[in-house]
């Protein structure tokens, strides 16, 4: 008969298996400190010598890592998503930043669609908190704090679908965005209507997933990220059209 004997979990597994769920879930993030080791033997209910034996399981499998004087961290494991080699790659082609733009197009959407349905009242709640707080910014002269935001909010949907393939993989991508590999967030936010029509579209996408509107809260997304690359290929333009009036310009001096 395949049957074994029942036996009780090590406190140290229970521990490992409890903080990789936090990690797989996306709740404890990359680069998070973990509480001091009485705090958080005291929080699990554990001695300090399980707590010591399951963090060093974590570390050894690379999910954990200690830095001296500072504490114990989660690791940043979406580092490893895409090798340098790629990363540089992307950096130098501009079809890269499109190819990207789509491919967040699709997957947001659906991310979107996903938080609607199956995002809880608590998820919803965190949405609309980032919303409030990107409005706040909005008055703001300096986008910087907006921006910035803007990605929490993204993020916040793609944490409300409840997909950890997804979460991960879509942290590792917003990661590439924040290094500036694919294009410079800050130009999206410098013009004033620029920005006033980019709150208006999160707005519309905010309101779509209170009311839990799958098919409204996937179009929004959608439009957004549309007009987004619009605006990214109108700045390409530009840049190439100033370019060109510059030699121009060079050329009239000299005659």
């Amino acid at each position: 008969m395949p049957f074994q004997p029942v036996q009780s979990e090590k406190l140290s597994t229970a521990v490992v298996r409890q903080i990789e769920q936090l990690i797989l879930r996306g709740i404890l993030r990359p680069g998070e400190r973990l509480p001091s080791e009485r705090d958080l033997a005291e929080r699990l209910g554990v001695s300090r010598p399980s707590l010591r034996e399951a963090i060093a399981d974590l570390q050894d499998r690379g999910l954990l890592i200690a830095k001296a004087n500072a504490g114990v961290f989660v690791a940043d494991v979406l580092g490893s998503a895409f090798a340098p080699a790629l990363v540089q790659l992307f950096s130098g082609h501009e079809e890269a930043k499109f190819d990207y733009l789509s491919f967040r197009r699709d997957m947001e959407g659906l991310a979107a669609e996903r938080a609607a349905r199956l995002g809880s009242d608590t998820d919803l709640k965190v949405i609309q908190t980032v919303f409030d707080k990107m409005e706040a910014a909005h008055a703001k002269r300096d986008p910087r704090d907006e921006a910035a935001l803007d990605a929490e909010f993204h993020l916040a949907i793609i944490e409300a679908s409840h997909n950890v393939i997804m979460l991960h993989m879509m942290r590792s991508m917003y990661q590439l965005l924040r290094e500036g590999v694919f294009y410079n967030r800050q130009v999206m936010f410098k013009q004033r209507t620029r920005r006033d029509t980019l709150l208006a579209q999160h707005a519309r996408i905010n309101a779509a997933l209170q009311a839990r509107d799958p098919e409204e809260a996937r179009r929004a997304v959608e439009d957004h990220l549309s007009y987004v690359e619009g605006a990214l290929r109108d700045n390409v333009r530009a840049a190439a059209n100033e370019e060109i009036a510059r030699q121009r310009l060079e050329h009239e001096a000299a005659r």
